[in-house]
C-alpha cells in the first residue's frame, strides 16, 4: 500500500469500541492563520539607527541626517534627537534641524542646548539678530559648558564678520564668568575671527583681573608675536613664578629664550622642576648645539636615575644623548627599548641602522631598514621614507646602483616626488648612468620649473660629462641668479669654467668657494684645477685636506690617481 493510501486509511479507520471518532484536520488550521506582522523600514527604529550609522561610517552625512530623521521621529530618546539635530545642521538643512530641535525640545533637551542649535541655525541664514538672541539664551543658561557652546558656534560659522560681530556684542567683560580660561578663549577666538582690537582688550584685561600662569603666558605669546620679545621674557618668567610645577609654561618661556639667542637661559629654566618628554628633549637639542659635553654627561645621568617607566618614556632621548657621546652600543640598546606605539619608534629604527652602518656592519643596518618596509608597508609616508633612508646607506657607501634601486622603490611608492626624482638623479649620476641621470633631473624641472636644485644638479652634470656646455652654462646662471653666496652653485660654476678651459675663471670661482665652505667635492675640483695650472703641490696639499675631512669621497681615489707619477 503507497504511503498516501495507508495515511487515508487511518483517518476513516473505525475506532475501538468506547471512542469517539478522531476528528479528520480538514480545511485551513490556527497555525495556517498565523500572521506575523513585518514593520516596514521606514517605521523600524533600529533599522533607521543602523542606517545612520552605516552611512556616517562612509562620509555620508546626507543620508545619516535623513536616517537620524526619522529615527528621531520614531524615537523617545532625546540623545537620538540630538544626534539627528547635529547631522542635519552639519550638512545646513534647515528644514531638517528645525524638525530634529523641535524633537529634542519635546524629549526635555536643556535650553542651552537648543540655544545653541538654533543660533547655528540663525548663523547659516544670515540672521544675526536671531543668532544673537539664541546666544545670549545660550550663556545666560550657564553651566561650565555654556562659554566653550557660544565659542563653537562661531568657530562653525560660515561668515566670519558676522561671528566676529557677535563675538564682541557679547563677550564682553561684564558677561565673562569670574574664569581665566574663557576670558582667554574669547581672546583667541577674536585673534581666529580676524579682531586684533577685541583680542587685544580681552587679554589686556584678563592680565589685569587673573595672575595665574595661563594668563601671563598668553599675554607673553602676544607680545612675542608683535615682535616685543624682551616684554615676552618678563611675562613668562612671571608665568612660571605663578606656576611652577607647570612644564608647558616652562617649556614655552624655554622656546622664546632659546629663539632670542638665550639658549644657556633656556637651559637653566628648562632644568627647573617638574620635568616630561618634551622638556627633556629640549634640553639635549640646547646641549647639543652648544656642543656641552658636561651638560649632555649631566643629563644623561639625570633620566637614567629616574624611574624605569621614566626611562622608558624617554628612550628615544637616551639614545640621542648615548650617541652624542659616542655611546654607540649604549644608543642602540635605548632605540631597542623605544617601544612600539611610541611615535619616535620609527626614527628610533632610523638612527639604529646609521649606527649599524658607521660601525659597518651594513647587512645589519639594512636588515632594521627592511623590517621597518615591512611594518609600514601600509603608511605610505613612512614606507617611502623607509626606502630613502636605505638609499642614504647605499649612497654613503659608494654603492650608486643600489642606491638607485632603492629610490626607485621609494618612487613607486609616490611616482612624483620631486625630492625622490632628484635624489635618484644624483645617484645615477655617481654610477655613471649620466642619461638617466639627465632624465630625472630634467623631470624635475618639467614638475617645478626654475628649481634652484635641479638646474644646478642638471647643469653640473652636463658640464661634469662635456656635454650640452650651452645649455649647462644658461642653467648654472640663474642658479647663479638665484643664489650668488651659495658654495655648492659656485663650485658647478668654477666646473664648468674649467671644461671651457677658462682656468684663471675656474681657479678664482673655486678658491672662493673652497674658502667658504671646506667641502670635499669642492676641493677636488680645486685640486685638478691647480694641477691642470701646473701648482702640483698646491693641488696635493688641497687633496690632503680633502682626504682629512672626507675620505670616502667618490671623485677623491680617482683624482689622486691622475696625480700619481
Amino acid at each position: 500500500m503507497g504511503a498516501a493510501a495507508a495515511l487515508a486509511g487511518c483517518a476513516t479507520a473505525t475506532p475501538p469500541a468506547g471512542q469517539q471518532p478522531r476528528q479528520v484536520r480538514t480545511g485551513v488550521q490556527p497555525l495556517d492563520r498565523l500572521q506575523v506582522a513585518i514593520v516596514p523600514p521606514e517605521r523600524d527604529l533600529e533599522a533607521q539607527v543602523m542606517a545612520g550609522d552605516f552611512a556616517i561610517a562612509h562620509n555620508d552625512l546626507k543620508a545619516a541626517s535623513d536616517a537620524y530623521g526619522r529615527a528621531a521621529a520614531l524615537s523617545d530618546d532625546p540623545k537620538v534627537a540630538s544626534r539627528a539635530a547635529e547631522l542635519a545642521l552639519a550638512i545646513h538643512d534647515q528644514a531638517a534641524a528645525g524638525k530634529a530641535l523641535d524633537r529634542w525640545a519635546a524629549l526635555g533637551a536643556k535650553p542651552g542646548e537648543l540655544a545653541e542649535g538654533r543660533a547655528r541655525m540663525a548663523l547659516d541664514r544670515g540672521d544675526t539678530a536671531e543668532a544673537q538672541r539664541q546666544l545670549e539664551t545660550l550663556v545666560a543658561a550657564g553651566g561650565p559648558d555654556a562659554w566653550r557652546a557660544f565659542g563653537r558656534t562661531l568657530v562653525q560659522a560660515r561668515d566670519a564678520a558676522q561671528a566676529g560681530v557677535l563675538l564682541e556684542r557679547i563677550a564682553t567683560p561684564q558677561r565673562l564668568p569670574n574664569d581665566s580660561t574663557a576670558w582667554l578663549a574669547m581672546a583667541e577666538l577674536g585673534e581666529n575671527l580676524g579682531r586684533h582690537d577685541y583680542a587685544q582688550r580681552i587679554g589686556a584685561e584678563a592680565l589685569k583681573r587673573f595672575h595665574d600662569g595661563t594668563t601671563y603666558a598668553w599675554a607673553a605669546q602676544q607680545k612675542f608675536h608683535a615682535g616685543d620679545k624682551a616684554g615676552a621674557k618678563k611675562l613668562f618668567a612671571k608665568a612660571v613664578a605663578a606656576d611652577p610645577k607647570n612644564p608647558r609654561l616652562r617649556l614655552a618661556y624655554g622656546s622664546v629664550l632659546a629663539q632670542g639667542g638665550d639658549e644657556k637661559e633656556a637651559a637653566r629654566v628648562l632644568a627647573q622642576g617638574a620635568q616630561d618628554a618634551d622638556t627633556y628633549s629640549m634640553r639635549m637639542t640646547l646641549a647639543a648645539r652648544a656642543a656641552d659635553k658636561a651638560a649632555i654627561r649631566r643629563l644623561y645621568d639625570e633620566i637614567r636615575r629616574q624611574p624605569d617607566d621614566v626611562q622608558a618614556d624617554n628612550a628615544f632621548t637616551l639614545g640621542q644623548l648615548a650617541e652624542l657621546q659616542d655611546k654607540k652600543d649604549d644608543a642602540l640598546d635605548w632605540y631597542a627599548a623605544v617601544g612600539d606605539d611610541d611615535p619616535r619608534a620609527f626614527d628610533a629604527s632610523v638612527r639604529s641602522a646609521v649606527i649599524l652602518h658607521a660601525q659597518g656592519k651594513d647587512d645589519d643596518a639594512h636588515q632594521v631598514v627592511a623590517d621597518l618596509q615591512t611594518s609600514y608597508a601600509d603608511r605610505p609616508d613612512a614606507l617611502q621614507k623607509a626606502f630613502a633612508v636605505d638609499a642614504e646607506l647605499y649612497m654613503d657607501a659608494g654603492q650608486f646602483d643600489a642606491a638607485a634601486a632603492a629610490y626607485d622603490k621609494a618612487l613607486r611608492v609616490k611616482p612624483d616626488d620631486t625630492e625622490m626624482l632628484y635624489a635618484r638623479g644624483l645617484a645615477y649620476a655617481e654610477a655613471g648612468r649620466v642619461d638617466q641621470a639627465v632624465a630625472d633631473f630634467r623631470k624635475v624641472l618639467d614638475m617645478k620649473p626654475g628649481d634652484i636644485e635641479a638646474s644646478n644638479a642638471l647643469g653640473y652634470t652636463l658640464a661634469d660629462n662635456n656635454r650640452d656646455l650651452p645649455e649647462a652654462q644658461t642653467l648654472l646662471q640663474a642658479a647663479r641668479s638665484a643664489r650668488p653666496d651659495d658654495p655648492s652653485v659656485a663650485d658647478s660654476w668654477g666646473w664648468l669654467q674649467f671644461r671651457q678651459g677658462q682656468l684663471d675663471q675656474a681657479e678664482s670661482t673655486l678658491r672662493g668657494a673652497w674658502a667658504k665652505q671646506k667641502d670635499g667635492d669642492i676641493g677636488v675640483h680645486l685640486a685638478e684645477v691647480l694641477w691642470q695650472r701646473g701648482e702640483h703641490d698646491e693641488a696635493r696639499k688641497v687633496l690632503n685636506e680633502v682626504r682629512r675631512i672626507d675620505p670616502k669621497n667618490a671623485q677623491l681615489k680617482k683624482t689622486e690617481k691622475k696625480f700619481t707619477p
